[in-house]
């Protein structure tokens, strides 16, 4: 029998997958990852690390569902309608919300913009472990924003936060970042995985019982996606990315929300007086020409979340310079970039085999629904053939690899969202109404190109 690891001892953690043994070793044994054991503390006789719901609380006792209040509809709106939007109608009360993305994008900024808004509820708190008192006035007078009421507390310390909570009760709580935040009870050093779960599991707890909303700031890796374990974003409640396209905009998205959807998209426009919603977004990714649309240019209506947008596919192909070819895509699914080539090469005779695919959408928007393969086969054709599309024409469809341009969800209010912005064709797999029906691929080369396209 294995002699118990006394209080206070050490192990290794894998960041990834939460896996824990006595020894350090370069790959995890359970997920296979490579470097990602580091060193935690053991809190209890039973070789539980620090951060683990359970480790030595106090048991709790079972409720009668019918007992529980329901709370739908308790929520906080922010004043920021794209922010609201993106979280489901506002920030529900006792929700913690998790919001990563790189540095300097704007995430402090968004949620100083939204704590202003929400002190008219009650008491603000603003929780830095990364800048001073000055520098955070500092960005609220230049956002011209009010402070009264909004409290700031500088520390990392997570005694002094927590009691600084409970001595102001604030319905607003903004950490920023959660990275910064330690605790004695698990070292020194802020940001290990064993940190993180534990100061993350005491700030979700106060939420919990109250009538507030917690909103952790995260860092992100090279990879775009939050720093630390996976354990983090299954602790909180909703969890978003703030990332941008190549100029001043900025997309807010819900990889997962328990009170609303995760389709949403948020658009703002950063500027000097702070993030600002966009005004016209439906026509935000379309790019304003004079004359003939250039070959391997396509546009098609697309969902994300309830708004249509009318989005630009520009595709290039040129010879391989080597004997295997390749799919440079990063907005749209290299895969299906590559499937929609195969169809064209299969059922056009339109050879793609021997070229290096080139595939970008205007704005940065990054699109991943089956809609736009449509839209895609025609610019990939245009690129081809170096036959420029018809101005005024949107594309909408599923490709089949049989060929078939299948019929897809909400199409009457992607023709409406086309007709609107000034597109006299809308092409789509059904005859809805302002729109002209195609089947299959050759018919859609036939309509799109006429006597110009090669079947």
């Amino acid at each position: 029998m294995c002699a118990k690891k006394k209080s206070g001892a050490t192990a290794y953690q894998c960041s990834q997958c939460g896996y824990t043994q006595p020894r350090w070793l370069g790959r995890c044994p359970d997920c296979g990852a490579w470097n990602t054991l580091e060193e935690t503390t053991l809190s209890t006789d039973n070789a539980l690390p620090l951060g683990i719901p359970g480790s030595g609380r106090p048991g709790s006792r079972p409720l009668p569902l019918s007992a529980v209040e329901s709370r739908d509809g308790s929520r906080f709106v922010l004043g920021l309608p794209e922010f609201d939007r993106v979280l489901g109608g506002g920030a529900m009360k006792r929700s913690a919300i998790l919001i990563g993305g790189e540095p300097g994008i704007g995430k402090s900024t968004l949620l100083l913009q939204a704590a202003e808004a929400a002190r008219t509820n009650g008491r603000v708190l603003y929780v830095s472990g990364e800048e001073s008192a000055a520098q955070i006035r500092s960005r609220a007078d230049r956002l011209s924003l009010a402070s009264d009421r909004i409290e700031v507390l500088c520390t990392g310390l997570l005694e002094d936060i927590t009691r600084t909570l409970n001595e102001l009760n604030p319905v607003f709580v903004i950490i920023d970042s959660i990275q910064t935040v330690f605790s004695p009870d698990a070292g020194m050093v802020p940001g290990t995985v064993n940190q993180l779960k534990l100061c993350s599991q005491e700030l979700v707890s106060w939420v919990k019982e109250r009538d507030a909303v917690l909103f952790l700031v995260a860092h992100v890796t090279k990879d775009g996606t939050i720093a630390g374990p996976k354990a983090l974003e299954h602790l909180v409640d909703t969890v978003l990315s703030f990332d941008r396209n190549e100029e001043d905009i900025r997309f807010l998205r819900a990889q997962k929300n328990r009170f609303g959807s995760v389709d949403e998209l948020g658009i703002f426009q950063m500027t000097a007086e702070g993030l600002v919603a966009v005004q016209d977004p439906a026509s935000l990714f379309i790019v304003t020409r004079t004359g003939e649309l250039p070959p391997g240019v396509a546009v098609v209506p697309v969902f994300e979340g309830s708004r249509v947008f009318l989005v630009e596919i520009q595709a290039l192909t040129v010879p391989a310079k080597s004997a295997m070819t390749r799919v440079y895509s990063g907005m749209i699914d290299s895969s299906r970039v590559s499937r929609v080539a195969a169809v064209l090469e299969k059922r056009i005779g339109l050879r793609f085999s021997d070229q290096d695919i080139y595939v970008n959408v205007a704005g940065g928007v990054r699109l991943a629904e089956s809609a736009v393969d449509a839209a895609l086969a025609a610019a990939l054709y245009s690129a081809r053939t170096d036959i420029p599309s018809p101005r005024s024409t949107a594309l909408i469809g599923e490709l089949s690899l049989a060929g078939e341009i299948r019929p897809v969800g909400r199409l009457k209010p992607r023709v409406k969202a086309a007709k609107t912005l000034g597109f006299s064709r809308v092409i789509a797999p059904a005859a809805e109404e302002g729109s002209e029906a195609v089947g299959d691929i050759r018919s859609l080369v036939s309509l799109v190109f006429g006597g110009k396209g090669k079947p």
